[in-house]
């Protein structure tokens, strides 16, 4: 079967599902190529949209041959019927950036005018040029014509002033999703595998909240209005940008010339997750912030983006103010990325012709600054990465991205956003690659990626773990540098030294490409624990007790209409006498819960001394992982180079006294006397376990219990061992996952493994097995009590109801069967834990171990 009867049956299928074919690879592209050299072309008009509209731009590789043809037709070294020169420069015109960009500057110099000019054309509208913006300005200096015409252009921001507006006013049809729409809910970890594939996975938004959701919306298109998502909270959950992607997909515009994706589109939430709200930005979307109760599916309205109002039957059932104020540009360039790429074009452009600053774009909007007030932590680690003293809330910044993650099932829409940013290198000091999510029970698709991805990675300057390496979290933390900032294609990025600001795919790839990220400085909320650590009491019960206080003091509700949440969308900042005690593996626990209370981001006010030992066990690990064939080398070397330089000069950034924060909220551990848990299913509903008791209406039968996620180290592995340690089978069904293959081999030195099997454990290899869900799953309608991250509805399994707290609760569950009370609780841990705490509570400190421990565990490939 030829090339095109088999992509021809390949659409047929695809056309079945409602979704358009794949992209074209690299084979099938030169394949096209040969098909478009001949004389006469068969199926013409077939093969050129094939070629117009199936390959991906950008520095993918079959936008490479593309583009290899495309310049040969122009240098006259290649011929189809179907090409001319003049249209073959068009064509390149529409590949976005990356390996067009020569060919179109060397078509500058075309001894065709006519060549010449429409080279012009197409680069006035190309705005990833990068350092062939160089190449252009040397053939204006030599007295290229049309080169002095893309510079003029590029400093009047042409590519940007031919697009229209966003309008005064948008009549768009309503779709709502009432309640907490997560997004998990939008993209199914279980369909994790298909992220990259947008179409597609985009047929699993909402299947199981809502069923029939693709149906109503492709009904209410008919109306011939834009739809617009609406829902009381949207995006809550993890960053993944496919749930974006996958919203954009049905109620956004097709993007001219790439094939299967869209952008744009109308998201109206009473509360916006930050992270989601973020990540609508970068595709060119418009989240609007507003009160949605009087607002129904099918309802008609009318909405004024500058006024802030929302119309429906000529009534004002509505108002909100559009924020950022940058948003029209933003949705007008077709996204925030595009946006910052295009205004550092034209303000380079500019300079170089000797203008003065542009009065084009929308400024950001500036806070007054205010004098004689101080910088919270946060503040003042966000100004050292912009070269400033501290920012202030609202304050539009550009932050050096010191460090940057990806995972895996993320990571394939991370390389594709590479690709289409037409980046062959990283400026992110450091971006790290991992495979946790999916190496224990790899898919295809997962086994394709992980034969492919790290070479992408590495080939770019970036670190690649291996499958069975473990969770990404537990790694990156190890490559951090202390006050600096960073983001990671995934929500539970959050840095316990330092800051970072979770991001979905496209905006890692930015982060990643240039090494800054765009950011709108939101407010702090400061919590302050004070008291002692009462008996029994674990760093997950004071995850907790961050929630659990708030709606005490009515700073956050569980009901999610009209929902209060004083941590949505700003920074916590985390202190007290007990903070400065942790090790930089606790006080993580606290960094990675932020995730869960939609926090932008959080900082944690931990000690020099404990700062001092972490760094100095990294640069051990790295070492050694240099030395076990780890790439890229030379990132790994500098990293270590940059842990000494601050061994050197161990100083941390602290708040001022005077800072100002949007709330304070102070937690006296003397008050918490008991375990506290998130109950099923939401990480904000929380209680302690005799208040859970209490409850006739929630589980105290459990029936599984899973120790593992990002939120343990070894400690609380240990703890559970010891707990478990001769008492036989247990009555659930308990899953082991230790975070890392080191925290595995070392756990298995010291015997623990041996007491999990005796326990009947189901033990997995490192990496996040039950937590995100997308692989290994409990049992449909089972109770669960898990130390994972979150508990939303059939994350973990189907109609599972899930409790989340400590594995020291974990390990009585599931020696006891069911939720303890308190008095049966502390008795078991004073038994099994008391005295043993300094051996329990011992983390992996590489440079004081024996040299052959990491050398066993980080084998050569």
């Amino acid at each position: 079967m030829s090339f095109i009867e088999e992509y021809k049956k390949h659409t047929e299928e695809r056309a079945k599902l409602g979704i358009p074919p794949l992209p074209l690879t690299a084979a099938q592209t030169a394949e096209l190529v040969e098909l478009l050299k001949k004389v006469p072309i068969v199926e013409e008009e077939y093969l050129m949209d094939l070629f117009l509209n199936h390959i991906n731009p950008g520095v993918d590789e079959a936008a490479y041959v593309k583009a290899a043809f495309l310049n040969d037709i122009v240098q006259g070294k290649a011929n189809s019927p179907a090409i001319s020169k003049k249209r073959a420069v068009e064509i390149l015109g529409t590949m976005l950036g990356g390996y067009n960009v020569k060919p179109l500057i060397d078509a500058l110099s075309h001894e065709d005018e006519e060549v010449a000019k429409e080279a012009a054309n197409q680069l006035k509208n190309t705005l990833l040029v990068y350092d062939a913006f160089h190449d252009v300005k040397e053939l204006a200096d030599k007295g290229n014509k049309y080169a002095k015409e893309v510079l003029e252009s590029w400093s009047e921001a042409e590519w940007f002033t031919s697009k229209k507006p966003l309008p005064e006013k948008i009549e768009a049809i309503v779709f709502k999703v009432p309640g907490e729409t997560n997004t998990d809910d939008l993209s199914p970890a279980s369909e994790a595998f298909t992220r990259s594939d947008i179409p597609l996975h985009a047929l699993s938004m909402l299947k199981a909240k809502m069923p029939d959701a693709i149906e109503k919306i492709n009904e209410l298109k008919k109306s011939g209005k834009p739809v617009a998502f609406v829902g009381d909270v949207v995006g809550t959950g993890s960053s993944r940008k496919s749930a974006a992607n996958s919203v954009i997909w049905h109620i956004g515009e097709e993007i001219p010339y790439v094939p299967n994706k869209k952008r744009g589109g109308i998201v109206i939430g009473g509360v916006i997750a930050p992270i989601f709200f973020n990540t609508l930005e970068d595709s060119g979307a418009l989240p609007i912030q507003a009160p949605v109760d009087k607002l129904e599916t099918g309802d008609i309205i009318e909405i004024y983006p500058y006024e802030g109002k929302i119309v429906k039957n000529g009534e004002v059932v509505s108002e909100f103010e559009l924020s950022p104020n940058t948003l029209p540009d933003e949705v007008r360039a077709g996204g925030r990325v595009p946006l910052i790429i295009g205004k550092n074009l034209t303000k380079k452009a500019r300079e170089v012709l000797g203008k003065e600053e542009e009065n084009i774009f929308i400024r950001p909007a500036q806070p007054e600054d205010k004098k004689g007030v101080g910088y919270t932590q946060a503040q003042k680690i966000i100004g050292k990465a912009c070269g400033m003293e501290g920012v202030r809330p609202g304050m539009y910044v550009e932050p050096t991205a010191t460090t940057v993650g990806s995972q895996d099932t993320t990571g394939a829409m991370t390389r594709d956003e590479i690709k289409e940013l037409a980046a062959l290198g990283f400026n992110a000091d450091l971006v790290m690659q991992s495979f946790c999510h999916t190496a224990a029970y790899p898919k295809p698709a997962d086994i394709k990626l992980h034969h492919t991805l790290p070479d992408f990675i590495t080939s770019r300057g970036g670190v690649a773990l291996r499958p069975g390496d473990g969770v990404i979290h537990s790694w990156l933390n190890r490559m951090i540098l202390p006050d600096t900032l960073g983001t990671g294609g995934d929500s539970h990025t959050r840095f316990p030294i330092g800051i970072s600001f979770p991001a979905g795919s496209g905006l890692v790839a930015f982060a990643a490409v240039t090494g800054s990220m765009p950011l709108n400085v939101p407010e702090s909320v400061l919590v302050r624990f004070k008291g002692e650590l009462q008996p029994g009491i674990t760093l997950r019960d004071l995850v907790n007790a961050i929630p659990y206080f708030a709606i005490k003091q009515g700073l956050l509700t569980v009901e999610k209409k009209n929902k209060k949440n004083i941590f949505n969308g700003r920074i916590l900042e985390i202190e007290g006498d007990i903070i400065r005690t942790l090790t930089v593996e606790q006080a993580f626990e606290l960094a990675d819960a932020s995730a869960e209370r939609s926090a932008a981001a959080c900082t944690v006010d931990v000690s020099e001394e404990q700062v001092a030992e972490y760094l100095k066990s990294n640069i051990k690990l790295l070492e050694e992982m240099i030395e076990a064939g780890y790439e890229d080398k030379r990132t790994l070397q500098r990293r270590i180079d940059k842990m000494k330089e601050w061994l050197d000069n161990p100083k941390l950034l602290r708040r001022d006294e005077d800072a100002e924060y949007a709330a304070v909220i102070e937690i006296d551990l003397n008050e918490i006397t008991e375990p506290i848990v998130a109950c099923p299913n939401d990480p904000d509903d929380v209680a302690t376990i005799s208040e859970v008791l209490a409850d006739p209406n929630r589980p105290h039968k459990i029936d599984e219990v899973f120790l593992g996620s990002c939120m343990t180290n070894i400690g609380h592995y240990r703890a559970a061992g010891e707990i478990l340690k001769g008492e036989g089978q247990v009555p659930v069904r308990l899953w082991i996952a230790p975070p890392t293959k080191m925290d595995k081999a070392q756990l298995i030195e010291e015997g623990y493994y041996s007491i999990f099997g005796q326990a009947g454990a189901r033990i997995e290899i490192p990496g996040c097995s039950l937590c995100m869900g997308n692989q290994a799953r409990v049992a449909d309608y089972a109770n669960v009590f898990s130390t994972s991250t979150r508990n939303f509805d059939n994350r973990m399994g189907k109609g599972a109801k899930v409790y989340l707290g400590s594995a020291e609760l974990a390990a009585v569950i599931a020696l006891l069967g069911r939720i303890p009370t308190k008095e049966e609780y502390l008795e078991i841990i004073e038994k099994k834990l008391a005295g043993k705490e300094d051996k329990v509570y011992n983390y992996l400190n590489f440079h004081k171990m024996d040299d052959n421990f990491l050398k066993e565990v980080l084998v050569r490939v």
